[in-house]
């Protein structure tokens, strides 16, 4: 088949849509298909690919580490036809994405849509929510997603939110899946993960608390940092790890200095996607508040990397963390310091769950994802093709 792929978000940028789509990428490629993506211009990233298009844009006025697509080329709308594409994948609603739809309907291609945010959660962005309001983000999305022919849910969670959205487009749950490899221990030498700690000031007898993810207000990093003076005071060699970057991250520096745990606190800042396996082998427990994930890629991997998972109370993680059998959850943040206590001091209770934890994502490997979706492809495919010939 040849696909294409529009996303608005793309390496270099490291977020969960990204990687998904790279993955995506990699296996179908892998299986044989030739995969076009369409994505917005980095001023980070001169490489370049004979399959990579990128689209003029600007940082987003709202949110500057975010681009923005400008404009629409119509040389390029006409010249997609070249490719002869039987399958237009958007993994965005937004100017890319939209651009997708345009070429689809141009081109008589039928179109697969992959739903990852939960925009109702995101408006505070745009004008603290006064400019695009939560009923608008679900209208948007609604209408969205009953362009396509099928839409793709990482989870059950996002197929009810969708349904009770008026989606009327078959909604199929496809959780994304991983490479294992970067995440396996052994992948990495030892000498060269203590240099890694060294350089963050990790000594050898520091437990490490792990978050890897975006520093953003619905990451909610704050609940644990507020935890963290009643941690310290139960184990108090430990140092909480937060890998990346975002518009927060000032604020939760301040807020560590006035709970008076900075120095029990790294932040590592961002750090390239196709690294990350590497970080998450400095950690002894991966921890995340937030309750806005569409699947939550970070515990897959962090559970891949072999720790365990210390995670919100939240419908995105159901089937994959159980509590006490597949990692730990919490209603509220002062749970927190008795869960890490207990993760720590029972190592042999600990090691147990990570085993039964890593188990039950076996079947969530990135080739078996990609399999999943070149199946739906061909059945989205089949049927648009039948409709069309009914038509004539």
């Amino acid at each position: 088949m040849n696909i294409g792929i529009f996303t608005d978000t793309y390496y270099p940028l490291v977020n969960g849509v990204v990687t998904s789509t790279l993955l995506l990428e990699k296996e179908l490629t892998r299986l044989g298909h030739k995969v076009y993506v369409f994505t917005t211009t980095n001023p980070n990233d001169k490489s370049k690919s004979p399959r990579l298009f990128r689209l003029p844009s600007m940082p987003f006025v709202f949110l500057p580490s975010q681009r923005v697509t400008i404009l629409y080329s119509p040389k390029l709308l006409l010249n997609l036809g070249k490719f002869d594409l039987d399958i237009i994948h958007t993994q965005t609603e937004f100017p890319v994405g939209i651009f997708g739809r345009m070429v689809a309907e141009f081109h008589k291609v039928p179109t697969v849509h992959t739903y990852h945010t939960m925009y109702e959660d995101y408006v505070h962005y745009i004008a603290n929510g006064h400019l695009i309001t939560k009923s608008m983000a679900r209208r948007f999305s609604r209408i969205f997603c009953n362009r396509a022919r099928a839409v793709i849910a990482p989870t059950q969670k996002t197929r009810d939110v969708l349904n009770q959205y008026g989606v009327k487009r078959p909604i199929v749950i496809l959780p994304t899946g991983i490479d294992f490899e970067p995440f396996e221990r052994s992948s990495y030498d030892e000498e060269e993960l203590q240099q890694l700690k060294d350089g963050f000031g990790i000594q050898k007898q520091d437990k490490v608390i792990l978050f890897i993810g975006r520093l953003a207000k619905e990451k909610s990093i704050d609940v644990i940092i507020r935890q963290m003076p009643h941690i310290v005071k139960k184990s108090p060699h430990v140092k909480f790890l937060i890998v990346g970057d975002g518009p927060v991250k000032n604020s939760l520096v301040n807020l560590s200095k006035e709970l008076a745990v900075y120095e029990h606190i790294v932040f590592a800042g961002e750090q390239p996607w196709r690294t990350i396996g590497k970080f998450y082998q400095l950690g002894d427990v991966f921890i995340s508040a937030s309750t806005t994930e569409t699947q939550g890629l970070t515990y897959i991997e962090a559970m891949a990397s072999r720790l365990p998972v210390i995670a919100k109370q939240d419908p995105s993680i159901e089937n994959i963390i159980e509590n006490g059998e597949t990692g730990f959850t919490f209603e509220s943040g002062e749970e927190l310091p008795a869960i890490v206590y207990e993760v720590l001091a029972n190592p042999n209770r600990t090691a147990t769950i990570v085993n039964h934890a890593y188990e039950n994502i076996a079947s969530l490997s990135s080739k078996q994802f990609a399999l999943n979706v070149e199946a739906l492809y061909e059945d989205v495919i089949a049927h648009y093709t039948k409709r069309k010939e009914n038509h004539r």
